[in-house]
């Protein structure tokens, strides 16, 4: 009877771990499939109100509210989350304003916000600072991760202005890991751009308002005006007159070089955010394009350096 105990015993446990080990195979496949499921695709560089209405419970995608606490405190898109620019940015150690921070810390604080390689996101800028927003994307970019990350045409205030949804509640979100691949050939320094020789092909924007590229203004730069052989396309250029992003179309002129695309786009500003407005254009219309993340900030301050301030 002992015997006969044991041995149904023996036999329940081995069953026991025929379904322990049966079920560890099940889970896994489970776990391999959540994997293998493709993540929300994008319609690219920038999405409607009506298509991100319609995918706000999106398990795959991190909306990224970029302004302040009150403009988000306010209402913000269902399941957005705060990023200041602070967030994504630092003082260089020369003084430099709203400069990249090393990619491994811009890495940490995106997945923070549970964004992972398998996530999508939706930029809209909280405040009429749509070059806050391009400044995020453009950071997105500069991490290898430009397609992953999209902007909402017309930001909150268009939102708003078509009596869409708004929302007090705080997400908490799932830290992520995130890898990134920066690309350093992105961003150019003071010392490019003055060896850099002048060429017909290629086109040195200034996105600032006119009064600042003339040297009517010089805000609050150490010299008043701009880089020689500059042009003047303020970055407010680019929108209708309802805030979302002019067709390519008409974008296309706004980057051209003597009538023709430029092989080259390189942008600037006062510090490095209004540029990235026009450096956003130039990679919707598949141009090559760099951005001069010193900007006006850099250069003026050099004395052995031009500037001009002729119209």
């Amino acid at each position: 009877m002992l015997r006969h105990s044991c041995l149904r015993y023996n036999g329940d446990m081995g069953f026991r771990r025929e379904f322990v080990s049966l079920l560890g195979v099940i889970l896994m496949s489970i776990g391999a499939l959540a994997q293998a499921i493709p993540p929300l695709e994008l319609p690219g560089m920038i999405v409607s109100a009506d298509w991100l209405q319609g995918r706000l419970d999106a398990p795959s995608l991190v909306i990224l509210h970029v302004g302040g606490e009150a403009d988000y405190a306010a209402g913000h898109v269902p399941g957005a989350q705060l990023l200041q620019l602070a967030d994504v940015s630092v003082t260089g150690e020369t003084g430099l304003r709203l400069e990249l921070p090393p990619p491994e810390v811009l890495a940490k604080t995106l997945g923070e916000r549970g964004i992972s390689n398998q996530h999508r996101v939706v930029i809209y800028h909280g405040t009429e600072s749509v070059q806050s927003a391009t400044r995020v994307w453009f950071t997105f970019d500069y991490l290898g991760l430009g397609k992953h990350a999209t902007l909402l045409d017309g930001g909150l205030a268009l939102w708003k202005r078509e009596g869409r949804p708004l929302s007090t509640s705080i997400p908490a979100p799932t830290a992520e890991t995130l890898e990134v691949r920066p690309s350093p050939d992105a961003v150019v320094e003071v010392s490019w751009l003055r060896n850099q020789p002048e060429s017909a092909s290629h086109l040195l924007l200034d996105a600032r308002l006119p009064q600042y590229y003339s040297g009517a203004d010089p805000g609050t730069m150490t010299r008043a005006g701009h880089i020689p052989g500059a042009v003047s396309v303020p970055y407010p250029s680019f929108f209708d007159a309802d805030g979302r992003w002019k067709s390519p179309s008409a974008l296309r002129p706004l980057l051209h070089r003597n009538g023709t695309d430029p092989k080259l786009v390189v942008t600037y500003c006062h510090i490095g955010q209004q540029a990235t407005v026009p450096y956003f254009a130039a990679r919707l219309l598949g141009l090559e394009v760099k951005l001069f993340d010193g900007s006006f900030q850099a250069w003026s301050r050099d004395a052995e350096l031009p500037v001009a301030t002729q119209p």
